[in-house]
């Protein structure tokens, strides 16, 4: 038995404290070998600044922009393809022979619809996140381009933030053993919102922002089934906006836990932060907002910190497409397709209806996202 005085208390082994190299793990966002299809954007908000900075620099041909505000149209018209065609109406894109993929980046409600034409004309689609507010509707869309042979991927282009796409590729190539704990947590100031259309959005954190979250989850737990999530929200006394800008969320599953916490009314000292753990490594990533980011990966022979590069916006938008293009190309199912996201958009909807009942939910049991 050990004396106390030999007692360390949870302090570093000698292995925690011994620096080693970091392994290789690709992590930048892939492009298709030869497949450049002609790109049809459907919805030019502001979010798709980052879309088209994204493609423009990975040599993606976007060849027709539409939106029912045509000066929002012609404003990315003019300031990433001036060659591109503008239109007010969706269906002038739908109808053009040489468009292989969509990207729809309207509001959900509106999304409904345009998949089922898109798929109609024969078009492979990237959908804007959320993919769907109603899960039913969505598998049967998913089944609907399945039986067409078409793609649909969705932009939860959180998966190709450099961090997280690290992370998520050690996880897959089996350096962190079996995942037992992952741990998120981001504090930021998203007052931003006051007087916005955000701010009629009653579970905005749970809902808008934390589906990204929800996804990774989902994305680093694999195949793993959660069996419950118990979810809460709160009103910060500081905050200037109408939403509870405070969140947590708890996923259980068989062998392995999860937990995910916001404070959106953080006025000091913003910080995001990640944690996985499992059998054979821990991994921790951390830094002042989701862009800037350092990860220290933790085994028995030491710890390294690997070298990032790159950042969420816009590379994580360059993620979501290249990997549909390579999907298509390669004949199989993307990584981030609108089936798997059924998965992690499960999660984020029980999370929303445990919130309101201050109860624990089983994820799948609730299929249309109650706002």
């Amino acid at each position: 038995m050990a004396a106390e005085s030999d007692k360390t208390y949870g302090l570093p082994e000698a292995s925690s404290r011994t620096t080693v190299n970091a392994p290789n793990i690709s992590f930048a966002p892939s492009d298709p070998k030869s497949y450049r299809p002609s790109i049809g954007l459907i919805g030019c908000g502001g979010i798709t600044v980052q879309h088209l900075t994204a493609y423009k620099s990975a040599g993606y041909k976007v060849v027709a922009l539409c939106d029912i505000d045509e000066r929002k149209a012609r404003a990315h018209q003019r300031d990433f393809y001036p060659d591109a065609t503008v239109h007010s109406d969706y269906h002038d894109i739908l109808s053009r022979d040489d468009i292989e993929v969509v990207d729809v980046a309207t509001h959900p409600s509106e999304r409904s619809v345009i998949f089922g034409k898109a798929l109609e004309a024969g078009k492979h689609i990237l959908s804007q996140k959320p993919f769907v507010l109603d899960l039913d509707f969505g598998k049967r869309i998913v089944d609907e381009a399945d039986r067409r042979a078409l793609v649909i991927a969705v932009n939860q282009n959180g998966r190709w933030a450099p961090h997280w796409r690290w992370i998520s590729q050690a996880i897959a190539g089996g350096l962190v053993g079996d995942l037992s704990s992952v741990h998120l947590a981001v504090n930021w100031n998203h007052n931003w919102i006051a007087g916005s259309s955000f701010e009629e959005v009653r579970d905005l954190v749970l809902y808008d922002f934390a589906i990204h979250w929800f996804d990774i989850v989902s994305c680093f737990m694999g195949g793993a089934v959660p069996r419950s999530v118990f979810a809460s929200t709160s009103h910060s006394p500081s905050q200037k906006v109408k939403p509870d800008m405070l969140a947590q969320a708890t996923i259980e599953y068989p062998d392995a836990q999860a937990s995910l916490f916001f404070d959106a009314n953080t006025l000091f000292g913003e910080r995001d932060e990640t944690y996985v753990s499992g059998t054979k490594a821990s991994i921790r990533s951390s830094g002042p907002d989701l862009n800037s980011q350092e990860i220290v990966f933790a085994t028995a022979e030491g710890v390294a910190k690997p070298s990032l590069s790159g950042a969420w916006f816009p590379d994580g938008f360059h993620g979501t497409m290249g990997e549909l293009l390579c999907a298509i190309e390669e004949g199989r199912e993307p990584e981030n397709s609108a089936r798997a996201n059924i998965r992690s958009l499960e999660l984020c909807f029980a999370a929303v209806e445990s919130s309101r009942r201050h109860q624990a939910v089983v994820p799948g049991s609730v299929t249309l996202l109650p706002l």
